[in-house]
């Protein structure tokens, strides 16, 4: 079976973890630190906190960012549910706005829509690769005071304008899951823009800690001495994450470059093809491509999936609309609520791609799914 998604993992990345574990660090060490400051480097110069996993960024993000009962998260429906969960968790209110049909992007307009004196957070996923409409968003936000979230987990490396992923939002969230663009195993990041939610989310993803003798509360202790003010959580990385992620920087751009080449392949192999429709490209969007979302059109998605899965390619559907698990629906969510969003689920299958695809694995995927819906 052909995977639709894998992680590239070199000798160099082998030889960094393996320095890690002869050393004196396994977690939250120098490489944690370089880590840190490699990927703000990426990312606008912003402070970044690593974690371990894209959820737990989304979880961080929401907490620095003061999400709690009472107040309304805007985001959209296309996407892996934490987008929505981690705020919910919280105690917020989750309001779904609809998306653009051709790209799964949030649409500005429903979010305008959606916005009321409660909204705290508008949260938009870079859908396959690229970077949602921030301008617009963030004028939107400005108007009722809320922040702007880029759920990057699919973006990293991509830019809009010139600007890098990582600078288009007020926090930034990443994922460095094995399938992502770059991986530290399991691992994410967030990124701020402003310095106090960046602290708040330090040392909300380190046990709560504060470790800074002009906030003490307790003033006759010890050197030792390191205080809780509010509740956190350990979500720390380790040195041994943080080294692959490190190690595999370095290749970002030629896992950008593979991507983009075997997307271009696809794009030009479907064009023509009846019942298929490929991906949209946003103006002013220089995509990192995570994913390469094929529509299948008139109502054949199922029987698709099915029959290149039978022939061993691994396809995959990226996302069921978060209202539709029961943990929503079960709130009242019901479908119907994003028609656009809904569409675009029954269109979408998501074919292999990853850097290690070869040549030869491309041209299988190509004249598979051209002969399945020929």
């Amino acid at each position: 079976m052909l995977p639709y998604g894998r992680q590239s993992i070199s000798e160099e990345d082998i030889a960094a973890v393996t320095a890690v574990l002869r050393g004196d660090w396994l977690t939250t060490g120098p490489a944690v630190t370089a880590f840190e400051e490699a990927v703000s480097e990426l990312a606008g110069g912003h402070r970044v906190v690593s974690c371990t996993s894209g959820t737990a960024a989304l979880h961080i993000a929401y907490a620095a960012l003061g999400v709690g009962p009472g107040d309304e998260v805007i985001t959209t429906p296309m996407t892996f549910v934490a987008t929505a969960s981690c705020a919910a968790m919280l105690g917020a209110r989750i309001v779904f706005a609809d998306v653009d049909y051709d790209t799964a992007l949030l649409d500005p307009a429903a979010v305008e829509a959606s916005l009321s004196d409660r909204s705290r957070v508008i949260a938009a996923v870079d859908y396959a690769g690229q970077a949602a409409d921030y301008p617009a968003l963030q004028t939107l936000a400005d108007r009722v005071g809320a922040r702007t979230l880029a759920d990057a987990a699919h973006s990293v490396g991509g830019s809009l304008e010139g600007r890098p992923v990582g600078d288009l939002a007020d926090v930034t969230t990443m994922s460095f899951f094995p399938t992502k663009n770059l991986t530290t195993g399991e691992g994410g990041a967030v990124v701020c823009k402003d310095p106090a939610v960046a602290q708040r989310a330090h040392e909300f993803h380190f046990i709560g800690l504060v470790r800074d003798p002009s906030r003490f509360e307790l003033t006759d202790e010890g050197p030792w001495h390191q205080e809780v003010h509010e509740y956190g959580v350990n979500y720390r990385l380790t040195d041994l994450g943080a080294a692959l992620g490190l190690s595999q920087l370095a290749r970002l751009a030629e896992f950008k470059r593979r991507r983009t080449e075997i997307t271009a392949r696809y794009n030009k192999a479907f064009a023509g093809v009846d019942g298929l429709r490929t991906p949209v490209q946003r103006d002013r969007v220089d995509p990192m491509w995570h994913l390469y979302p094929i529509r299948v059109l008139g109502g054949r998605r199922r029987e698709v999936f099915e029959r290149m899965r039978a022939a061993g390619i691994g396809v995959q559907v990226n996302y069921i609309p978060v209202y539709w698990h029961p943990v929503f629906a079960h709130q009242g969510y019901q479908r119907g609520l994003c028609p656009n969003a809904e569409r675009y689920y029954a269109e979408e299958l998501s074919l292999p791609l990853f850097p290690s695809l070869t040549d030869g694995d491309v041209d299988r995927v190509i004249e598979t799914l051209v002969d399945v819906v020929g």
